[in-house]
């Protein structure tokens, strides 16, 4: 594990536009199996990495990320991969929560269990691509058995926990490959936790012994989200934003749906879509100063709007990361994207990468500077 953490660190969340060589083909049928009887499938899985870390690199991130370049489009990457490797029949009736009602729930049949590796091999070949620190990314245990059909458990926390039994064997297994930072996603916790989602979220981590755990909270990257259970004051067809919801009591700020319950949850790292869209007033931040983080916890704030195809500019980005310094210190203080790129082209996410960097740079200068300072009135 790389030990050598900067000041503010910046890493990208979630989904990443691949190289269109690896959609047109390869991502269409990738299941992370070792597939003989050649290794052409594994070269192209290292190729099509290779490029996706070399993006990150060349804009100067520091913890690089694997993309999830398991499937070609949002759903697979983000559901249904996982669904598939856990035995799940992908036919099934439309999901019925806001935001993914257009996403079809895959059907259980038979008990959960994990059906060979699911994160393995996108972690070797993350690994191998760079010197890095890097970060491999699951899909959260909540959200994956929120979209199940289910004909078989009797309790849908018996089906969650196999579920989280199931991701913590990838988890082991992967966390034995030397990884520093393994992340969660758990994008419908804003809108409520299930009564046994903490406890499935710790027992998916349980063991882990070299990585530290990120859990990923935002409102879904989906159909022009975030969204919420809709009230009394909903109409049919309208998309319900969790920002602008009325009605009373009015629905909390997005950091007070999570913050402090989220804290319960066993992770050295809570990395919250923060203000890349919404501005510093509305997302709700200013919680973290009457629910300081735990000690032993940090904070990464998305900064970087992944709705937009206007790319930020560094002095802007610079910006929203003076305001977070309002409420978390810079030591316990990391910056990404809000959430995945991968719904924009990939030279619009290069550049949002870039600046995401770059307003880090900024920061970090000014907060030297300040030291340098403070530390010379000092003598």
């Amino acid at each position: 594990m790389n030990n050598n953490k900067p000041l503010l660190p910046t890493s990208m969340v979630g989904n990443y536009p691949n190289p269109r060589w690896w959609d047109a083909g390869f991502a269409r049928y990738f299941n992370c199996d070792q597939q003989p009887p050649d290794s052409m499938i594994r070269e192209a899985l290292e190729d099509a990495m290779a490029a996706i870390v070399l993006d990150q690199e060349k804009a100067g991130l520091d913890i690089i990320s694997d993309g999830r370049l398991h499937g070609d489009n949002y759903a697979d990457t983000a559901v249904y991969y996982y669904l598939r490797r856990l035995g799940c029949d992908l036919s099934g009736d439309y999901l019925g929560f806001p935001i993914y009602s257009r996403l079809h729930a895959g059907t259980v049949r038979e008990k959960i269990r994990r059906r060979g590796q699911i994160m393995v091999e996108q972690a070797r070949a993350l690994r191998r691509a760079t010197d890095k620190p890097v970060k491999v990314q699951y899909t959260g245990v909540q959200v994956l058995a929120q979209c199940m059909n289910d004909q078989f458990y009797s309790s849908n926390r018996d089906r969650a926990m196999d579920v989280a039994k199931a991701i913590n064997e990838d988890i082991l297994a992967v966390d034995a490959l030397g990884v520093d930072y393994i992340q969660l996603d758990e994008f419908t916790s804003p809108y409520f936790f299930e009564d046994w989602a903490i406890e499935a979220f710790n027992k998916a981590v349980e063991g882990v012994k070299n990585a530290k755990i990120v859990c990923h909270i935002c409102w879904g990257n989906w159909g022009g989200t975030p969204a919420y259970s809709p009230d009394d004051s909903a109409q049919p067809g309208k998309i319900y934003d969790l920002t602008q919801r009325a009605g009373q009591p009015k629905a909390p700020m997005p950091t007070t749906s999570v913050v402090p319950k989220v804290y319960q949850q066993n992770m050295d790292v809570m990395n919250l879509e923060g203000i890349g869209r919404l501005d510093f007033e509305r997302s709700g931040l200013s919680t973290l100063k009457s629910h300081p983080l735990p000690g032993n916890m940090e904070f990464w704030a998305g900064v970087i709007d992944v709705k937009s195809t206007i790319t930020e500019t560094a002095e802007e980005v610079a910006n929203k990361i003076r305001q977070l310094l309002t409420v978390v210190p810079a030591e316990k203080l990391g910056l990404t994207t809000d959430c995945g790129l991968i719904l924009l082209q990939r030279y619009i996410a290069q550049e949002k990468l870039h600046a995401l960097a770059e307003g880090a740079k900024i920061v970090r200068a000014e907060l030297s500077s300040a030291s340098r300072s403070a530390q010379a009135g000092g003598r």
